[in-house]
């Protein structure tokens, strides 16, 4: 006879083996109609379409493609054919994203994008080590270089939030009303609504991770 008694056990043992240290809740998996929804409002702003746009041509009202598109409910096979032929694409198109498929940016070592600060920010090299594809949160994660030309500023402001990482050299950084003395290993999550940055060069070149993480503006 077969001990069914430790499953349970064994089935959160695994679930756990999913996660990680973080405190970020798991994953929900991806229903059919939410796969189905995002692919539809995907293909549709490639075109630059409205919702109005494609349900009229469809023949179908704005709410329900609305509803299409928010994966609360699972239309007809005939609106779905309709649908796919407004996008212009075969109806199996519409459930390619059902396979798990997630976001990843892959960036070799020194292959990053290249930005070059100019006036004020002079001697400011950023590298841009990979981006978000999609999502509700951006998420920018530089190399910040500061040459021996480099000056200090201390006016950056955005919305988001902001985590520097020292590599090497020294700085003193500052955010609104206090400063920190930055060494290698040493690290600052802050809010960058404020001003902040750079105030004294300590000790030149020096490098430091950057990631910005800031709230996507609502798509249409």
């Amino acid at each position: 006879m077969t001990d069914t008694s430790r499953k349970p056990a064994a089935r959160a043992e695994a679930a756990e083996d999913l996660s990680t240290g973080s405190g970020a809740p798991l994953a929900n998996e991806r229903t059919l109609e939410q796969a189905l929804g995002l692919q539809v409002r995907s293909l549709r702003r490639d075109l630059d379409l409205t919702v109005s746009d494609v349900a009229s041509a469809a023949g179908i009202s704005v709410g329900m493609l609305s509803k299409i598109e928010n994966g609360l409910i699972s239309p007809s096979l005939a609106t779905l054919q309709s649908i796919a032929t407004v996008l212009n694409v075969p109806i199996s198109t519409l459930f390619s994203s059902f396979e798990e498929k997630r976001d990843c940016s892959f960036v070799p070592a020194g292959q990053g994008v290249h930005i070059e600060r100019r006036g004020t920010k002079v001697g400011h090299q950023y590298e841009l080590l990979g981006h978000a594809l999609g999502g509700e949160v951006a998420v920018e994660p530089y190399l910040i270089t500061l040459s021996e030309e480099a000056v200090p500023y201390t006016g950056f402001r955005h919305a988001g939030v902001e985590f520097i990482h020292m590599l090497t050299g020294e700085v003193v950084y500052r955010h609104g009303d206090r400063a920190y003395h930055l060494r290698p290993g040493d690290s600052l999550l802050f809010d960058s609504a404020a001003t902040h940055g750079p105030e004294e060069l300590v000790v030149r070149p020096m490098t430091y991770l950057s990631i910005i993480i800031y709230p996507r503006a609502p798509e249409r």
